[in-house]
């Protein structure tokens, strides 16, 4: 069950970080506020101030770093697409590990009683055997 819900989170986190990161840049300025002006806003401000490339400003506003951002989002939202279209395998996978993680005491113990020779040959000392 845990791994059912961890698949569904990591599918809604994914779609809406696409939706977001695709969207926010090509808002206009003034429709959503604070978050709306991508090339202009405070905290890019601050940013370009305190390390002093004031160039910042219009590299962010740049349309190549808007369709480079917008990209990375609709790469966040095909990866969703993709695990829902493989929810089972991702399921299996997930529970697989958890499995693998609980026998690794049970997986120590057998190896611990396992002899396990090295890749030379022993030599044959039958005067030494007793």
């Amino acid at each position: 069950m845990s791994a059912k819900l961890s698949v569904i989170f990591y599918i809604i986190l994914c779609f809406e970080i696409g939706l977001i990161l695709t969207l926010l840049p090509w808002v206009p300025q003034g429709t959503l506020g604070i978050l709306s002006d991508w090339g202009n806003n405070y905290f890019l401000l601050y940013a370009a101030r305190k390390t002093g490339v004031y160039g910042l400003q219009s590299i962010v506003a740049s349309g190549w770093v808007r369709g480079a951002v917008s990209g990375v989002g609709i790469l966040n939202i095909a990866i969703a697409f993709w695990e829902i279209f493989h929810f089972k395998q991702s399921v299996r996978a997930l529970q697989g590990a958890g499995d693998k993680q609980s026998g690794s005491s049970q997986d120590a113990s057998q190896h611990a009683k396992t002899d396990h020779l090295s890749d030379y040959q022993r030599p044959h000392n039958s005067g030494n055997n007793s």
